[in-house]
């Protein structure tokens, strides 16, 4: 794989700890302010939303700039947004950081995918693709349980100021390894807009907003379910995030791998075994050894959705990817926004802290539904 991959892969694992960090660190937050642990939560549903919203928009804007130029740029801005969050006096300065980082996800993710997916065959896209989601996915191995320790030992302000200089060594990391594109040429804006008049584009969305909304319905609320249900001590956190995160690297590999051989039934197959997994995290929550088996196995579900759902987006946007792209990273922090904000719901109605599961198990069964028709779309158009 070029050299280039790995480039895209640094920025990402910076991009990716700054995600899930919030996860690891929500009863210091919300001690910090003196908020719920739900009204913290919203710290994860208002990075998710900014990366739906300011992802298709920047990426607009920025369809003048050669691809390279606007992955140095959205570094930059991610690394202000979490400047911004270190030094935050009160929550809404925090929430306000966020917002700026997530902005810089969502079109980073969009133009990556694409960068990958050129320097590569046809036939490795998914791969290529997914070895740029590997940053990712080693965010959740090694930068939140590392980030979730030192915020329990030094403060979480000292968390984001690690963050901040993950984002530097990312900008340097595609200023020196990413070859210099040219600007895409052949519609510009207008072929790109074009395209959302296809319906296996929205339908395409819609599958990851709902195939991936599981994931953050479970996982924004992984501290409490720990120690509220299953009696962890606040230390165990981090590790028992560390194997989340070695499932979602091993995931994303085999998703990658899968999707290359065929898209869609990677997603049938990937986003049922995620709903399963929800019912048996609801399940076996208050024993600590199946608990973390479960949760691993929940890891790799998450993650094997991934690359299959990003390259259907390619798929179905062929000519036109970029602002697809994008439109699609924005899909899965609406479905990230979607599951952390339900399952805060479900918790604040007293439902206890297995809730979230139970309610990341319905919303697979919708993704499931949505791939369904997306499934049958698809077959309609193919000539008979």
């Amino acid at each position: 794989m070029p050299l280039a991959l790995f480039a895209l892969a640094i920025s990402a694992f910076g991009i990716g700890t700054t995600e899930f960090i919030i996860n690891g660190l929500l009863p210091e937050l919300a001690a910090d302010f003196g908020v719920t642990i739900p009204a913290a939560g919203l710290l994860v549903s208002g990075y998710a939303l900014g990366v739906a919203v300011g992802g298709p928009p920047l990426t607009m804007l920025g369809g003048r700039l050669s691809r390279k130029t606007m992955l140095l740029a959205l570094m930059v801005l991610f690394i202000v947004g979490n400047l911004l969050s270190a030094l935050a006096p009160s929550y809404g300065v925090l929430m306000t950081g966020r917002f700026l980082a997530a902005f810089a996800h969502g079109a980073y993710f969009g133009v990556g995918s694409v960068v990958a997916a050129d320097l590569v065959a046809p036939q490795k896209r998914a791969s290529a693709i997914a070895l740029m989601f590997t940053g990712l996915t080693l965010a959740n191995v090694l930068g939140v349980p590392l980030g979730t320790w030192i915020g329990q030992a030094f403060g979480w302000r000292a968390t984001f100021w690690v963050v901040v200089a993950i984002g530097v060594a990312g900008l340097i990391g595609v200023l020196a390894l990413v070859p210099r594109q040219p600007r895409p040429s052949g519609g510009g804006l207008l072929r790109e807009l074009a395209t959302f008049r296809k319906a296996g584009v929205w339908l395409a969305l819609a599958m990851t907003v709902f195939g991936f909304a599981p994931v953050f319905a479970v996982i924004t609320f992984i501290a409490p379910i720990m120690t509220g249900v299953g009696g962890f001590s606040p230390g165990a956190v981090p590790v028992v995030m560390a194997l989340f995160g070695v499932g979602l690297v091993a995931g994303n590999l085999i998703g990658g791998k899968l999707a290359d051989r065929a898209v869609m039934p990677s997603i049938y197959g990937s986003v049922g075994l995620l709903t399963i997994l929800a019912v048996v995290v609801a399940l076996v929550s208050s024993s600590q050894i199946a608990f973390v088996v479960a949760i691993t196995l929940f890891g790799v579900a998450a993650f094997a959705t991934v690359p299959p759902l990003q390259t259907r987006v390619l798929d179905t946007a062929a000519g036109a990817p970029t602002l697809a792209s994008a439109a699609n990273i924005g899909a899965f922090n609406l479905g990230n926004a979607i599951g952390s904000f339900a399952a805060g719901l479900t918790i604040d109605a007293g439902l206890g802290y297995t809730a979230p599961a139970w309610t990341a198990a319905l919303l697979g069964l919708v993704g499931l539904v949505v791939a369904g028709a997306a499934g049958m779309q698809a077959r309609r158009l193919v000539p008979a």
